[in-house]
């Protein structure tokens, strides 16, 4: 929390832009943050089938040492155009590297699976990207929308026994301050588990209950449901298609940090998917955590870890409590 006790939005972090592309009818759409002047990246992947672009050079061994952007979008693997488009637009508007030929935007991006929500042939595209990256550069409104807009359009949680008994998810956001040093996170929320607060435990979305009253505890529900099927012999799958859901996000900060740090940092930060989801990182979600960190305050690596996780727990809570009804699934937002 930062001092005054205000909330900051996400979309007043300075030296950092973000707006989105939604396609609602479809049920898809793509999130662009950008860092016009450049920021130290870093990135943890844990999911067992990511669909990513530019993690591999985020590592701290590689030589390209800035990233412009970040771009979180649906669509599965298809949707990794939209970042095509976003490094388009940002060459447009003389972002990137000095190439002396030309300038090269870095944008890395990661992709959430929502074609199982509506319509699985209409998937965020270049130009929707670059339509988002515009809008971004341009000072998008403030505050930043949130719930079912952009990646998080089509994103649901709950998935353990089906769509039937699923809840709508969505895009959250957070900002933490310690002092001068401030760490935000937006969080696209397309996990297999429950969504729950991280200060009680208590469940805001998730695997809803047979009578539609109430939220299980889906790692029970689990267990209760592997101990039935192995007792009749059938299968212990539960109908959740694998790869089909994960948690991405992009953690922003204003401290100084070297790749080896932010890449640290995201490490920490994936924790939070731990304290917000539960069960989180099963073998059914593919989950990502990038880090931009914009170079203007000197802090232990430890402390930005820390608030980091604090602000990207608190952007997944959100995502699940900003979502709205959708497409015959219920959202937390309409209580």
């Amino acid at each position: 929390m930062n001092a005054s006790n205000a909330p900051i939005d996400i979309s007043a972090f300075p030296g950092i832009r973000i707006a989105h592309h939604t396609d609602a009818e479809h049920g898809t759409g793509c999130t662009v943050i950008v860092c016009p002047a450049g920021a130290t990246g870093g990135v943890d992947v844990r999911g067992g089938a990511p669909a990513t672009r530019e993690t591999d050079l985020l590592r701290p061994e590689e030589t390209v040492d800035v990233l412009h952007a970040v771009v979180l979008s649906g669509g599965s693997a298809y949707g990794l155009a939209a970042s095509c488009g976003v490094a388009e637009e940002l060459e447009r508007h003389g972002i990137g590297l000095d190439m002396r030929v030309c300038r090269v935007p870095i944008v890395s991006g990661a992709c959430v699976f929502d074609l199982a929500f509506a319509d699985p042939h209409v998937r965020p595209t270049a130009a929707d990207g670059a339509a988002a990256c515009a809008e971004a550069l341009d000072r998008a409104p403030s505050p930043l929308p949130r719930g079912n807009v952009g990646a998080g359009t089509g994103c649901t949680v709950g998935k353990l026994r089906g769509p039937a008994h699923a809840m709508k998810a969505g895009l959250g956001t957070h900002v933490e301050q310690a002092g001068e040093l401030l760490c935000g996170a937006v969080a696209v929320v397309n996990a297999c588990g429950n969504v729950v607060d991280p200060d009680t435990g208590e469940p805001i979305a998730g695997l809803r209950s047979a009578d539609g009253m109430g939220i299980e505890d889906m790692a029970d529900a689990a267990l209760a449901g592997f101990a039935d099927a192995a007792g009749a012999g059938q299968s212990d799958r539960f109908g959740v298609p694998p790869r089909a859901n994960t948690t991405i996000s992009c953690v922003v900060t204003n401290a100084r940090l070297t790749k080896a740090q932010a890449t640290k940092v995201a490490q920490m930060a994936a924790d939070a998917y731990a304290h917000a989801i539960r069960p989180t990182h099963t073998t059914n979600d593919g989950d990502t955590v990038f880090v931009m960190a914009t170079g203007v305050v000197d802090a232990p690596v430890d402390v930005v870890g820390i608030l980091a996780t604090r602000a990207l727990e608190r952007a997944i809570a959100d995502g699940a409590r900003s979502a709205r009804s959708s497409h015959g699934l219920p959202g937390a937002a309409d209580g």
